[in-house]
């Protein structure tokens, strides 16, 4: 999140080229975004003017400036918003080159402010020190374009605690706490923030989340939360292990999937499902080390063995008498099955 090397920005530019939207689920959607935006904005105003109206387009052109305006009452927003109104007006004009322009800048792709001076007469860039305000930004005017707004989602909060200099971790850890504090405080509308971790490097206290004693004080959990009695609206949500009927469940799913990729009619029965459960289970140490990406592995090769082996079936192969698993491979993954969701 923060770095003498430009790791935050990284983040940022990382977030905003993998935005995404239902329409564009697989990212790259600021451009989808912007477009829809304008086009809202033109079908609002034509609700009460024919387009062919000569007064349309004022009409537009004036309901533009007074939602971007809004914007500019924010940390950066007056120069956010002279963007916004540089590439309604490159829209309008059919100008791609500079609608490309205002895009990078939004990416956080400039590296000089004389670069963007040029192109697009601002004289500043998104950088390391500010960008978590930019996403703030972009927040409110996603629900100015008919959304509800913005999630972001991290994963592999792992890698703060993994920081071997203690003061650039406390520097990554001030700034999740002045997201969270953002949050509580109303200072980031419509913006949401989840992201995963490990228990450890959540609780440790000595490289953790929680060795920055600001931070630990607000997430920890109170006295009356335990096991089978969360507090879901708590900002630190430990998830628990998927049960043996939830990856039954998941294993049906994934023939029916496996049998629709390749185009054949599955044939396992509830009690093949049952055995392989049943045997995933009974390895050593399953209960508290075992993860779905174990199951889905096995599972899925087991589906492949039987696809390009037609004399084998599923009992053949679960009653081999080679199908074992010994005490090594069930603890290969340490500690990966129980995480813990951080969100504001």
């Amino acid at each position: 999140l923060q770095g003498s090397k430009g790791q935050g920005l990284a983040t940022y530019r990382e977030l905003i080229q993998n935005l995404a939207t239902k329409t564009r689920p697989e990212g790259g959607a600021l451009t989808l975004v912007l477009d829809r935006w304008i086009n809202n904005v033109q079908t609002a105003v034509a609700s009460e003017i024919p387009f062919d109206d000569p007064g349309f387009q004022t009409a537009v052109d004036q309901k533009i400036v007074r939602q971007i305006s809004s914007l500019s009452e924010m940390v950066h927003g007056y120069d956010f918003a002279q963007l916004l109104e540089r590439y309604y007006h490159a829209y309008l004009a059919g100008d791609e080159d500079t609608k490309g322009k205002v895009v990078k800048w939004f990416r956080g792709e400039y590296r000089l402010k004389t670069e963007a001076k040029q192109d697009l007469g601002v004289n500043i860039i998104i950088s390391e020190e500010d960008w978590y305000e930019y996403l703030k930004l972009f927040a409110v005017f996603f629900r100015q374009a008919g959304y509800s707004g913005m999630f972001i989602m991290v994963d592999e909060l792992v890698n703060l605690y993994k920081i071997p200099n203690a003061i650039s971790r406390q520097y990554n850890y001030e700034k999740l706490l002045s997201m969270y504090n953002d949050a509580m405080q109303g200072k980031a509308k419509y913006l949401g923030i989840i992201m995963g971790a490990t228990p450890q490097a959540v609780e440790d206290r000595r490289r953790g989340v929680y060795s920055y004693e600001a931070l630990r004080s607000r997430l920890a959990e109170g006295k009356f939360a335990k096991e089978g009695q969360r507090d879901l609206y708590a900002p630190v949500i430990r998830l628990e292990p998927l049960t043996a009927e939830e990856m039954l469940v998941l294993t049906e799913k994934l023939a029916d999937m496996h049998a629709s990729l390749y185009g054949y009619e599955w044939t396992i029965s509830e009690k093949d499902l049952a055995d392989f459960i049943k045997i995933e289970y009974a390895r050593v140490g399953t209960s508290s080390m075992i993860t779905p990406r174990e199951i889905i592995r096995d599972f899925i090769e087991l589906l492949d063995i039987v696809l390009q082996n037609p004399g084998q079936t599923v009992q053949s192969l679960l009653t081999d008498g080679d199908f074992a698993y010994t005490k090594s491979d069930a603890v290969s993954d340490e500690k990966t099955s129980d995480f813990a969701e951080f969100t504001i």
